[in-house]
């Protein structure tokens, strides 16, 4: 063979042995094999040899392996004498080679078929800059030939999506795009998508475009739309399911046409007509917003006034007839009768005796008959008196009845407006109401005159209650038609509320150069963080001291004669709601029951919690603990629904519920920009060792029950306040919290090396309602003589917000000022039951009720009472109350226990007035102007 191959090699063209291949051919195509792998020029000179270049009748194409099963690579070529694989530039060996040799019938040529299988682990254990190829070399007598490049790769599909679709609320006709990127997968994964389990087809529907990068766009939103959307991702692998997109089509509400005015509301002179319209063009879907402004428009109608007939005076007697009379006429022109009015009563004309009796009469003598005459006028003149007696007596009868009458309504010598505006409205008593016009003014609360007026024409509200006995000058009062008795609601008690604000719970006073002590003795232990109350019809309030957790029970919410023993009480130790994820506990859990107690009206819960609200950076969330243990959440506060109400105010949260249970409030910040907000607070103490003082740095939930829990401790501990607590805004930004002491007087107090300074990890502090967060410095005296203390306590966020306590103390305690930071009358009345509960008199909130239930000519319904009261969210929960009215008075007074600004109620339907007079023409505004003009001018 070495011979052969020498010799051929001489000639140019001979037989070559492969060792590496096992077979041996012709030593020109390995030349053109080498030349071509190499880049070398193939000899000029090719032994003449029959036949053609090898072509491909069928290349090897790319392709996947799946799990571990192997695939096959095929090449087809004529004419060929040799075919053989090379991947990744190397050789593949001979015996892995499946080939098959036939004879093309039409060309006479040799066709060779070869086969090789790539196994996963040949393909794992190649490492190049490029996919894993193969391709086939193919010799004939004149040459070779190269099939194109195959790649193979290993197929996999990721589990999860890059990026799942997410709902979407959108309006009818409005755009919606659904995003969708599937998992990571090779070959690249297809998607489809469902709607109710159910594919969507493009193709179907030209409304539905799912060819933009896996994107579900539908163009113009139709309610039949609204449907929970999937995204299916498959390759040759498998199929993965995004999570599932709720879209809801809603539609807003629109207005229908006008209807007709309607005929004028009274027969004669002044009145009005009215057109309506209805939310049904189209009606309010899918939560949709209600049609805005009014529903009713009126407007000022005048008729004509049927106009009676009056006589004309006489004329004069005419001259005397021959029968012995003369006559006198009047007409019925003064005025003559109009527009339907009565003609005058009596005889138009009038004749007598012009002689006087000297004529005769049927033949008689004219005296002769004069006695009867005379005697018959006698009579007359007799009985005209009786008759204007009894009419004269009816008269004096009929005066002093109403006389009396309006000095029971009126008369009166006490006025006070405390009922509305507790004791600052206390006006002169010697200002009597003016009881000519229908209206009074009084005091800075007083209603504009649209409102006055059509208040005090409404038949329900004028009545007077029966045991009206203090007139109340306000104008809202007045306005109602109703006064209410000064023992119930004149001045509040000094013990029923905290004063002071509200948010802070506290009485602190601005702070002079003196050290301050926390007056810790009377304050309640843990144990005590619950408190009852007995309740029945008339409901009433019970508060939890110090905590800022109340129950308001609105009157006639347990039915009459019934009474319940309610209770309410604040889990103190380990909060049994464990967080999910990023979702934080941002109030205490607070149980009220009994739980089978059945409510007719929803009552109101007041909840403290510790977000800085915004609906850009949190998802808050009202949560109720089942019989079983487990939480459930009840709804989302930015939720609409018609089973309970959330209203989020700065501190606190006020929910209306008709079911007792345990509840509390979580949080899930939305974006970095999520603030908590944290009540921090410095406590010192002496320890055992005379020389060193300890001071304890709280950082607790911005909430009076948090921070009454770490003042029981240190009540305990013997620790004093010794600086006004301050609020923290911590943000949801993953950086942590530095404590640090700073300005330690030199030479007077030490601390000990690389202790100054601590800092405390950003989930310790985001999740610190689990327990309250303090960290301890030791500071040590250099002499016993030293008894004064000032340095300052820095605590700030890294990337964040940023407070300093300043500490002035003195560690004698014979030295200290004390400072109370709860209020001892908010402890005195836990349970206030009756009326004495509530700020507005009950007879005012039927009058109220009665006015804004109902819609009313001017809009002035309860919608707009909800509005001026800030309440513009999930309007229809209260379209569900028998009294929405009734409902929003609740959440008023549940909102205002502490400060009970009827002020800010009383101007509400100030507002309510003054916006609707625009709907008045200008005759009815020029002729309510003067009462409106005399009663400013009067000072009401």
């Amino acid at each position: 063979m070495g011979r052969a191959a020498a010799a051929g090699g001489g000639a140019g063209g001979a037989l070559r042995w492969f060792p590496w291949l096992g077979l041996c051919f012709w030593a020109a195509g390995a030349a053109a094999a080498r030349g071509t792998d190499s880049g070398e020029v193939l000899p000029e000179s090719i032994p003449s040899a029959p036949g053609t270049l090898p072509h491909f009748i069928e290349e090897p194409d790319d392709a996947y392996i799946i799990k571990s099963n192997p695939i096959a690579l095929r090449c087809k070529a004529r004419p060929a004498m040799q075919i053989f694989f090379k991947c990744n530039g190397e050789w593949v060996h001979q015996n892995e080679h499946v080939s098959e040799e036939s004879l093309d019938e039409s060309s006479g040529l040799r066709v060779r078929e070869v086969f090789i299988n790539v196994t996963r682990q040949q393909v794992e254990d190649f490492h190049g800059p490029e996919d894993y190829w193969c391709q086939c070399v193919a010799w004939s007598h004149l040459g070779t030939s190269k099939s194109r490049k195959a790649s193979v790769r290993i197929a996999y599909l990721r589990k999860n999506f890059e990026q799942d679709p997410q709902g979407r609320e959108v309006p009818i006709e409005g755009m919606i795009v659904l995003h969708c990127r599937p998992p990571e997968g090779v070959p690249a994964a297809e998607v489809e998508w469902l709607k109710n389990e159910e594919p969507i087809d493009s193709e179907q529907d030209e409304n539905i475009d799912t060819r933009a990068d896996h994107n579900l766009i539908i163009r113009q939103a139709r309610l039949s739309d609204s449907g929970n959307y999937t995204c299916m991702a498959a390759n040759i692998v498998a199929k993965r399911r995004s999570l599932s997109a709720t879209v809801v089509v809603y539609v807003n509400g629109g207005w229908s046409s006008w209807t007709e005015w309607s005929a004028c509301n009274v027969r004669c002179g002044r009145g009005w007509q009215k057109r309506s319209r209805t939310c049904t063009n189209p009606a309010p879907l899918n939560g949709g917003a209600f049609c805005e402004g009014m529903s009713v428009q009126k407007i000022t109608c005048t008729s004509l006034c049927p106009v009676d007939g009056s006589w004309e005076v006489w004329s004069e007697w005419s001259v005397c007839s021959p029968e012995c009379e003369h006559l006198r006429i009047r007409e019925c022109t003064a005025p003559p009768p109009r527009n339907g009015g009565k003609f005058c009563e009596g005889l138009s004309q009038e004749s007598r005796n012009c002689t006087d009796g000297l004529c005769i009469l049927d033949k008689k003598p004219l005296h002769e008959i004069k006695p009867q005459s005379i005697e018959n006028a006698s009579d007359i003149a007799l009985y005209s008196g009786l008759g204007a007696a009894v009419v004269a007596v009816a008269v004096l009868v009929i005066g002093i009845t109403l006389y009396r009458r309006s000095q029971s309504d009126y008369g009166v010598d006490v006025i006070d407006s405390s009922a509305l505006t507790g004791n600052s409205l206390l006006l002169n008593s010697a200002m009597q109401p003016d009881l000519t016009v229908s209206r009074t003014y009084s005091g800075p609360i007083c209603l504009q005159d649209p409102l006055d007026k059509e208040l005090m024409t409404e038949s329900s509200l004028f009545n007077p209650l029966s045991d009206i006995k203090v007139k109340v000058q306000s104008s809202f009062m007045v306005s109602l038609g109703v006064s209410e008795r000064a023992e119930y609601h004149g001045k509040n008690h000094s013990g029923t509320f905290p004063h002071g604000n509200n948010r802070n719970f506290s009485t602190v006073h601005p702070r002079n150069k003196t050290p301050y002590i926390q007056n810790l003795s009377s304050l309640p232990t843990r144990t005590e963080l619950r408190t009852t109350g007995v309740f029945g019809h008339l409901g009433g309030r019970l508060v939890m001291p110090n905590t800022g957790v109340s129950l308001l029970i609105p009157h006639g919410a347990i039915p009459e004669e019934n009474s319940w023993e309610i209770y309410m009480s604040i889990n103190q130790g380990e909060p049994s709601l464990q967080s999910d994820g990023l979702e934080v506990l941002l109030s205490p859990e607070v149980t009220c029951g009994p739980p089978d107690m059945i409510v007719t009206t929803p009552f109101a819960l007041t909840i403290p919690h510790c977000a800085d609200v915004s609906s850009e950076h949190w998802n808050i969330h009202l949560k109720k603990r089942t019989q079983q243990g487990k939480w459930e959440e009840v709804m989302s506060v930015e939720d609409e629904s018609t089973s309970c109400y959330c209203l989020l105010d700065p501190f606190a949260c006020h929910v209306l519920l008709d079911s007792f249970g345990t509840y509390a409030l979580t949080g899930e910040p939305i974006t970095d920009c999520a603030v908590k907000q944290l009540k921090v607070a410095v406590f010192g103490c002496m320890s055992c060792n005379s020389l060193d003082y300890n001071l304890r740095v709280y950082c607790v939930d911005n909430t009076p029950c948090a921070f009454q829990e770490v003042v029981s401790d240190e009540r305990h501990q013997g620790g004093q306040l010794l600086e006004e607590p301050k609020l923290l805004h911590f943000k949801g930004n993953t950086f942590s919290l530095q404590i640090s002491v700073l300005d330690i007087p030199p030479f007077l107090w030490r601390i000990k090396p690389f202790t100054a300074c601590q800092e405390v990890p950003f989930s310790r502090v985001w999740c610190s309602n689990r327990q309250p967060l303090h960290c301890a410095f030791s500071l040590e005296r250099y002499t016993p003589t030293t008894t004064q203390l000032s340095c300052k306590i820095c605590i700030r966020q890294l990337k964040g917000h940023e407070q300093i306590l300043q500490v002035q103390t003195s560690i004698l305690e014979s030295e200290r000022e004390t400072i109370t930071f709860f209020t001892q009358e908010d402890s005195t009345f836990p349970a206030q039951p009756g009326p004495k509960a509530f700020k507005i008199p009950y007879s005012i909130r039927q009058r109220i009720c009665a006015t804004f239930d109902t819609p009313n000519a001017k809009g002035k319904d309860w919608q707009m009472l909800a509005q001026k009261n800030s309440i513009n969210r999930n309007l229809s929960y209260f379209a569900t109350q028998s009294s929405p009215s009734a409902v929003i008075l609740n959440l008023w007074e549940a909102r205002h226990q502490h400060d009970g600004d009827l002020d800010s109620l009383a101007c509400a339907l100030e507002e309510i007035g003054r916006t609707h007079t625009k709907f008045s023409n200008i005759t009815e505004s020029q002729l309510d102007e003067a009462d409106f003009n005399y009663s400013r001018q009067n000072g009401l």
